[in-house]
């Protein structure tokens, strides 16, 4: 129970659980090509989630990201069918678009001392919002670029299909990994996370740049989720205002489950990953059987969250456990700042 890695462990048991009962249900699950499925149904969700993983680690919350993702499709849309730009010239724009709308969020967050819960909510709104004054109506994206994309992908032997945006969504994910768990940006990241006393305390210790890093975090979750809007709009070659309505929700689902603490400083980006195939695998299961409503996915996940939730309870209560337990060395110096700072 004390063990960092232990919820990390209990997602990863779940996933196995669930998928042994699949598979015995339903051999095809063993297959390549559901597997494949997984990636690439789960792509835009997945590279959202691992930017909400960065948010939740520092002690945040992104609820923009599902309005980010939509205004992203319709630009693009809209970009590409009207104005005549290239795909990758409109990529590159709302990703910088993207970029901007999340560091302008973080420094609101950090200089006027507003909680993330607040300002992502106006700024779900805004994006939203700005999808709708863009379009109304779902724009089809008729591009040989986008028909390139589509024709991308690598055949199995049992004819699983390995597509594009399914690759793309794994190497943000290894991206995702190394940013985390072997860079000073993730250090400082995990720093940031739990109390706001953990938070000082690390910034006092390690001289972490709380507003520099505030605003890199939101950032990065808005070029993710933008990432995310572009890979739907390949994904559907459309855009659409009212897509991904609740994406952040699954996206803080998957986060959880996957074994980041709610508090923060406590997670792991791999988690995330599970924690999304999870998702998959009780999707693909209510497709297979047939006679399930496809709310019971939501009812599944529900359950999931309840039960993550008391783990992280449990887990919590056992207080200093698991402070600065991520970056080597902390806890050392915090035990000789204490000690030296104790009367004798």
């Amino acid at each position: 129970m004390r063990s960092r890695a232990f919820p990390l462990i209990a997602t990863f048991v779940v996933f196995v659980a669930l998928y042994l009962i699949g598979y015995q249900r339903f051999p095809a699950f063993g297959t390549t090509r559901v597997i494949a499925n997984f990636l690439t149904d789960k792509s835009f969700l997945g590279i959202a989630a691992v930017g909400m993983t960065f948010v939740i680690i520092a002690g945040g919350i992104d609820l923009s990201v599902g309005s980010v993702v939509a205004f992203t499709g319709v630009f693009c849309a809209l970009a590409i069918g009207r104005l005549g730009m290239h795909p990758l010239v409109a990529f590159a724009v709302i990703l910088l678009i993207g970029a901007a709308f999340g560091a302008i969020m973080g420094a609101v967050i950090h200089f006027y001392k507003i909680p993330a819960f607040i300002v992502t909510l106006a700024g779900m709104f805004l994006a939203r919002g700005g999808a709708f004054v863009l379009s109304q109506e779902s724009l089809p994206i008729e591009h040989s670029f986008y028909e390139l994309i589509g024709d991308l992908y690598y055949v199995f032997p049992d004819r699983g299909r390995l597509t594009f945006v399914a690759v793309l969504f794994v190497v943000v994910l290894v991206v995702g990994i190394v940013i985390a768990h072997f860079t000073r940006f993730g250090r400082n990241i995990y720093a940031m996370g739990g109390s706001r006393e953990s938070a000082a305390n690390a910034a006092l210790l390690l001289g972490v740049p709380i507003g520099r890093t505030t605003i890199m975090v939101y950032t990065l979750s808005a070029v993710l989720a933008t990432l995310s809007g572009i890979v739907y709009s390949l994904y559907t070659s459309s855009g659409y205002p009212r897509a991904a309505v609740g994406l952040e929700l699954d996206a803080i689902a998957a986060v959880v489950t996957g074994g980041t603490l709610l508090t923060g400083g406590v997670g792991f980006v791999a988690g995330t990953f599970v924690g999304v195939m999870i998702q998959g695998v009780i999707q693909t299961y209510i497709n297979f059987d047939g006679t399930l409503n496809s709310w019971w996915t939501k009812i599944v996940i529900g359950l999931l969250l309840f039960l993550f939730i008391i783990i992280q309870k449990v887990l919590t209560s056992y207080r200093g456990t698991f402070t600065f337990r991520l970056i080597p060395g902390l806890s050392r110096r915090a035990a000789e700042s204490k000690t030296s700072a104790s009367p004798p």
